[in-house]
This record gives C-alpha cells, sequence and structure tokens, in this order.
C-alpha cells in the first residue's frame, strides 16, 4: 500500500484493537448473564442502581455514557419485569427518576460473583498491567468527553 494510504491500515488504528477487546470482554459476561435473562448494558445499569438505589435518567446515561434514546426501551423493559420504577421528579416533571425495587435489588446477590468470573478475559495482563490499563481508558474517556 502507497506510504500516503498508511493511515488507512486496520493495524494502524488505535479504535480497532479498543473494539476488538471490548467486544470480547463483553461478550465473557454472556454466559453468567444469559441465564438470568439480562444483557451486559442491563448489567451495568443495575450495578449503578445497587450502588445509588435511585438517579435520574440524565444522571444515569452519564455514569454509563449511554443517551436516552440506547436507555429508554432498556428501562421500560426492566421495569415492565418488576427491577425498576420510573416516575417524573417532583422537583422537575421533564426528568424521570429511575429507582431499584426489592425485586431489582436482590437480582445483586445472583450476580456478585461475575466479576471475578470474567477477570480471566484479561488474564494476560498482569495486576499491574491491568490497573494500568484502567486508569489510561477512563483518562481517555474522561478527556474524549471534554473535547
Amino acid at each position: 500500500m502507497a506510504q500516503e494510504y498508511e493511515q488507512l491500515k486496520l493495524e494502524n488504528q488505535i479504535c480497532f484493537p479498543l473494539y476488538a477487546c471490548s467486544r470480547k470482554i463483553v461478550n465473557s459476561y454472556t454466559p453468567y448473564l444469559k441465564p438470568l435473562g439480562l444483557t451486559y448494558t442491563q448489567y451495568i445499569v443495575f450495578m449503578v442502581l445497587w450502588d445509588k438505589k435511585s438517579v435520574n435518567v440524565g444522571q444515569l446515561g452519564e455514569a454509563l455514557h449511554l443517551d436516552a434514546g440506547t436507555l429508554t426501551p432498556l428501562l421500560k423493559r426492566l421495569e415492565r419485569e418488576g427491577y425498576i420504577t420510573r416516575r417524573r421528579s417532583d422537583e422537575d416533571e421533564r426528568v424521570t427518576v429511575v429507582s431499584i425495587t426489592d425485586k431489582g435489588d436482590a437480582l445483586k446477590e445472583e450476580c456478585k460473583d461475575i466479576p471475578l468470573k470474567v477477570a480471566g478475559a484479561v488474564s494476560a495482563l498482569s495486576e499491574n498491567e491491568a490497573k494500568e490499563l484502567y486508569g489510561l481508558l477512563y483518562k481517555f474517556l474522561n478527556g474524549s468527553d471534554a473535547a
């Protein structure tokens, strides 16, 4: 390939290894989440709600780097299944508040070991390398959001 097209080679793209690694790691959750009827995106919603108990959709989207268009259908499904409730904020009716139900909170017990089970997805890295990668990814993620 001519020198002027080097930027088009797959091996020269930072996005490709990020994309491929992300898919590999997210797919490693499937055997543990599928029996619970959860997708990875639903699982990370639960992670926020297990911690915060109640957040508005904007805060949830910010925490997960997802837009309302992605979250709304997912939240509707979780609400139909009795895992969460959605209601309008008392302070501002334009804001939807999402709260975890007892049923949703109980799912935490079934999910508590999943992070340890999928830790093997990064087993090629030492503990220090994994921590360094984690830090670099968040540095990039937070820096790209500010741009």
